[in-house]
């Protein structure tokens, strides 16, 4: 038996080596910089008292002024607004998931022709861009009584957040080998009953990872919530109506509360988006 030669190891290999993990460490730094300093900046500002709003330069610290954020708060409106998102939002995470799971396990399990055009027209539906549709939706939610009312955008959103929901779903349980299924069945499973008890217990996860983010495309929203919604508007919707005059503080305060909940509300679950990443690794 001939033995596999093995390439040396020379001092250029270990310099490119040190060289990739350097500019891993970098890339790793200026990403994480990118992301969380337009959030410190803002919690730093929304913390501070107006005075230290406009002067510079910035405390790394805030002076812990809870004056801006008390007079968003309480301001007409608001609270109303803030209700109205998390309501819209969860709506719009129950019906991707409730229409995208099914179809993303209908595309990974059974071949039917047409099946590549469809999951191409499923992505093309979000080239439609939403100004160019928000007249013949105001016109057909009028008309059926869907205007101004949480459902009706929670459906509008939905129709946004239900692409990424059925691909995220299929390249999901395209990953969980359906030998695992079939195992169930000669077991004396039903089909439902080998997806309820086999299947998504390792699809959860990823399920939650997709209804994450259907709840973060609903919360951010702002178009349609301003186009659809007048006494029932979402908090994006009623920022942007009520602060594009305000003072800066009274922004950053906004921002804030815009913010901070749906960065709480991954934080809580987090550690599906991880699980994520370790089934689709698999």
């Amino acid at each position: 038996m001939s033995a596999v030669a093995e390439a040396p190891v020379t001092a250029a290999t270990v310099d490119a080596r040190k060289a990739g993990d350097w500019l891993l460490v970098a890339t790793t730094i200026l990403l994480c910089v990118w992301v969380l300093l337009p959030i410190y900046l803002l919690i730093v500002n929304a913390l501070s008292s107006p005075q230290d709003v406009t002067t510079f330069p910035k405390r790394f610290f805030p002076s812990l002024d809870l004056g801006s954020l008390s007079f968003f708060i309480n301001f007409a409106g608001v609270a109303r607004a803030l209700w109205n998102s998390v309501l819209v939002a969860t709506l719009t995470m129950i019906l991707s998931i409730g229409f995208g799971a099914p179809a993303g396990y209908a595309l990974s399990r059974f071949d039917f022709p047409g099946k590549g055009a469809f999951r191409f027209l499923v992505l093309m539906t979000r080239a439609f861009p939403l100004p160019l549709l928000a007249l013949p939706l105001a016109v057909m939610f009028i008309r059926t009584g869907l205007d101004d009312t949480a459902i009706g955008l929670a459906l509008v959103h939905t129709t946004l957040a239900l692409p990424f929901a059925v691909l995220i779903t299929f390249s999901l349980f395209s990953g969980i080998p359906v030998e695992l299924e079939e195992a169930a069945w000669t077991l004396g499973c039903t089909r439902w009953q080998a997806f309820r008890k086999v299947i998504l217990p390792l699809a959860l996860p990823g399920i939650a990872a997709s209804a994450v983010f259907a709840f973060t495309i609903s919360w951010n929203e702002v178009f349609a919530a301003a186009v659809l919604t007048i006494e029932n508007r979402t908090l994006t919707a009623f920022l942007l109506q009520s602060l594009g005059e305000s003072p800066l503080y009274l922004k950053f305060a906004g921002g804030a509360a815009l913010v901070v909940p749906a960065l709480i509300f991954i934080f809580a679950v987090r550690k599906y988006l991880f699980a994520m990443w370790g089934i689709a690794n698999r």
